[in-house]
């Protein structure tokens, strides 16, 4: 749950479910697997410092809201450690990835993981610059944080398909 400094390491920097990573360094990638979980990479284009998260639900049981698992928290933790980091809250840009349903009829957390993102980013006025929310593959994301690049790859029944994503602006989100 704390944030994370990296030291100049080839290949992204994993994050797992619960945590969030931001940096400024020129070279950094942060990547995550989603299913019905959302990772939210929040980006300010002027002092190129970016982050990512990944939560699981948009709200625990009464009393666990304290936990980055979950997405109101996951946000704020985020926003805080860009913000110290010495970005600028009024530029960031979001890109969003996640909130699948890998299997029918056994839970709508994907759905309400997508819900909430785009609602939360809303009400803080955060700009979403692309999305790839819902369907029913699992994805791998990497979010680059020298120029806001994010990359996605859907896996769906063991195999990789590219899906199209949509951008708000001109994204630079890419499949690969």
């Amino acid at each position: 749950m704390a944030l994370i400094r990296l030291k100049p390491v080839p290949g992204p920097h994993y994050v797992s479910q619960g945590e969030h990573a931001v940096s400024g360094r020129p070279g950094d990638i942060f990547s995550a697997i989603l299913g019905s979980c959302v990772a939210a990479c929040l980006w300010d284009p002027v002092t190129r410092i970016g982050g990512m998260n990944h939560f699981l639900l948009p709200e625990g049981e009464r009393g666990e809201s304290r936990f980055s698992s979950f997405g109101a928290n996951a946000m704020e933790v985020l926003i805080n450690a860009l913000i110290k980091s010495g970005a600028d809250r009024r530029r960031f840009r979001a890109k969003i990835f996640g909130g699948a349903a890998l299997q029918t009829g056994l839970t709508s957390a994907g759905a309400l993981n997508a819900a909430f993102i785009l609602a939360y980013l809303e009400h803080e006025e955060i700009m979403i610059e692309a999305q790839s929310l819902g369907g029913t593959g699992a994805r791998r994301v990497e979010f680059h944080i020298e120029n806001g690049r994010a990359r996605q790859k859907i896996v769906a029944d063991h195999a990789v398909h590219e899906v199209p994503v949509r951008p708000e602006t001109g994204s630079a989100l890419e499949l690969f």
